[in-house]
């Protein structure tokens, strides 16, 4: 065998590779942002960027002066004159002002009132905000506190328990779990019996009812346990006490739908039921919320598209009066390119006005592609438009991207999270962008489309005999759409369409 032999040798390769620039990178995350959000980044932007200013309504005068003209001006206020002692002056005012962010102080942040008053507007706002309320836990930390108690050991036990319970209002551990964890904390070596009582305490003590429940069937049993004691009628009592034994005895049988066994074993005829059923409707899986509602964001359209009637077409307008327009602060332009000015704070202005100027590049963007892929789509889903849902076209990403000239991850960062508000209501932009298939008629038809197609032909079903999905398939296939059975479960499912076996309406 002959023996190995290592050699070096040098060689030139050509090659090409992206390189994510911080100023792309920035791009990027601007472009990906919907409205609220992009207000908020703009807000942090306006705290730390001492060279970005908000354009006033009425002064649009232009960005930079001509320095050189600026120091022959007489009546320029902060012109150089005597040697530039009256420049130095201005440099020692804002030394003062922002001297301990030019020093490396990251926490300071400058005031923005614009007046000669020292209060900063921001904070006075931020002041004369209501706080946060109590949160559910020292909400039901209060409630337990001056419940009738005596015990301390149970009391103890049961402010731990609490501490277990979900933004929902459901016991999120078992008391196995609870226990465990709680051994390493002085006085807190319960036993199972003890966690038992301070649990079943918890939940007829706090309120609403339901509370502390640790399935959503204790949930919704102990609710309706609540409703029933407080019946002040023998129709409403026997109504809840139907509910109550469809909860705590025949829970699988009524979640199935299987309205006829739970008839012979129970007695209740089919009305009784009914009036049970309709009565749980005011039943909640989620009791904390009462207390401490879930935050939701209302919903703010990134682009909106209207019809022009005189011409017929689809106009596409960003909502800009929602963003504070920005500019680069005259002041700290000036003194970024003033070559008698401070060594330190020149840089410091550079690099600001620098970092500000990318920023503005970065909406400017943003502001382009968000409009041109919207009008791409706007001019490819003409007839979504016109005659709805059903009529939604496919739209890979890549076809769009290649169509526009951009790639196809920028796409994807202008739609995200988006919303489009259209003659036919809000929509999501990425719900335009969908594959598809051919219909009989050789025309193509988007997924989405044909899942708006199985929904009305659910809702148009007859719910004594309910289509099983065989047979939905079939209706769809008459509608020139040819899909397998799976699809259609799949497409069901999706859109949160039980089975047939539980859509059916017992006589």
């Amino acid at each position: 065998m002959s023996g190995m032999r290592f050699e070096t040798s040098q060689g030139l390769r050509q090659g090409q590779h992206l390189a994510l620039t911080p100023k792309l990178i920035q791009a990027a995350e601007i472009l990906e942002l919907p409205l609220l959000a992009l207000r908020e980044r703009l807000d942090r932007e306006l705290e730390t960027n001492v060279a970005l200013e908000i354009v006033e309504p009425g002064d649009d005068r232009p960005l930079k002066r001509d320095l050189s003209n600026a120091r022959t001006s007489d009546s320029r206020e902060d012109a150089p004159q005597g040697g530039g002692s009256t420049e130095f002056e201005r440099l020692r005012r804002m030394e003062r002002t922002y001297g301990d962010q030019w020093s490396g102080d990251r926490d300071y942040r400058p005031t923005r009132s614009g007046g000669d008053s020292d209060e900063d507007p921001k904070l006075a706002a931020m002041n004369n905000t209501a706080g946060n309320g109590a949160s559910l836990t020292e909400q039901l930390l209060e409630q337990w506190s001056f419940s009738d108690i005596h015990d301390p050991e149970l009391r103890a036990a049961g402010a731990r328990i609490i501490e277990y319970i979900s933004p929902e209002g459901m016991l999120n551990a078992d008391l196995e779990t609870i226990a465990q964890q709680s051994i390493s904390i002085p006085g807190c070596d319960w036993s199972p019996a003890i966690l038992e009582r301070a649990l079943l305490r918890l939940q007829h003590e706090l309120s609403p009812p339901g509370i502390a429940a640790s399935s959503v069937r204790e949930c919704l049993r102990l609710q309706a346990e609540a409703l029933l004691e407080e019946s002040h009628t023998e129709a409403t009592a026997l109504v809840w006490s139907d509910a109550l034994l469809l909860l705590e005895t025949y829970y699988d049988d009524f979640l199935a739908n299987r309205l006829p066994k739970i008839c012979e074993a129970s007695g209740m005829d089919y009305a009784r039921i009914d009036a049970a059923k309709s009565v749980m409707r005011r039943l909640t899986t989620a009791p904390g919320f009462a207390l401490v509602p879930p935050s939701n964001e209302p919903i703010i359209p990134d682009v909106v598209v209207e019809l022009d009637i005189d011409a017929n077409e689809y106009t596409v307008r960003l909502p800009d009066e929602l963003i504070p327009r920005l500019r680069v602060s005259r002041e700290y332009q000036e003194l970024a390119d003033d070559k008698t000015a401070d060594k330190a704070a020149r840089t410091f202005a550079g690099d600001s006005v620098r970092a500000a100027k990318t920023l503005l590049e970065a909406i400017e963007q943003r502001k382009t592609t968000l409009a041109r892929v919207t009008r791409a789509v706007v001019a490819r889903q003409r007839e979504w438009f016109e005659h709805g849902p059903n009529f939604l076209r496919p739209m890979p990403m890549t076809e769009l991207a290649e169509q526009l000239g951009i790639h196809v991850s920028t796409v994807s960062r202008a739609v995200a999270e988006k919303w489009m508000a259209s003659p036919r209501g809000l929509v999501r932009l990425r719900d335009f962008f969908a594959g598809g298939t051919e219909n009989s008629d050789g025309e193509d038809v988007s997924w989405n489309a044909i899942k708006a197609m199985l929904k009305q032909v659910v809702d148009a079903e007859d719910r004594k005999h309910p289509l099983s999905d065989r047979e939905i398939a079939e209706q769809l296939k008459a509608r020139g759409v040819e899909i397998a059975r799976r699809t259609v479960v799949k497409y069901r499912e999706q859109l949160s369409i039980p089975a047939a076996t539980v859509r059916k309406v017992h006589a």
